[in-house]
């Protein structure tokens, strides 16, 4: 029988990116790629680009802090306690001036998979939009 897979606060697989720490909670190699829990610690100034996902569902649980959320037709301000699912197909863009924290669910996304490949890039491969965009569609991610 395989182990539990237990996280104590604070611990987990986790990528400190200039906008973001994240702790891998619930990894998708856990799930059969059905799902991964990312803790974020989100830092002041944060901003994810317009985009949106083919497959992929979000669920969004704010912790701390408040963060903004554009879609199309309106903007959703998420505070602690407030959570909001992004479907497949809906296009959407992040801001979260002050930082926070927040869980955030990945339905049918191996995005622990995908921040696990940035952790791994250098700025040059970052700074060559081809292999960025290859590389995001891979992992169900389109920008505009």
């Amino acid at each position: 029988m395989k182990s539990k897979n237990y996280i104590p606060s604070g611990q987990g697989e986790n990528y400190n990116y200039s906008q973001d720490h994240c702790f891998i909670k619930v990894s998708s190699n856990d799930t059969n790629g059905e799902l991964c829990l990312v803790e974020d610690k989100i830092k002041p100034g944060f901003h994810l680009k317009r985009h949106h996902h083919k497959i992929m569902t979000e669920i969004f649980y704010m912790l701390e802090g408040e963060m903004e959320l554009i879609f199309d037709d309106e903007t959703i301000r998420l505070k602690p306690g407030d959570t909001i699912t992004v479907p497949p197909n809906v296009w959407h863009e992040a801001k979260c001036k002050d930082g926070g924290k927040m869980l955030t669910l990945f339905k049918n996304g191996r995005f622990d998979v995908f921040l696990q490949q940035l952790s791994t890039m250098t700025e040059a491969d970052f700074s060559d939009a081809k292999r960025m965009k290859s590389l995001a569609a891979e992992f169900d991610i389109y920008e505009e």
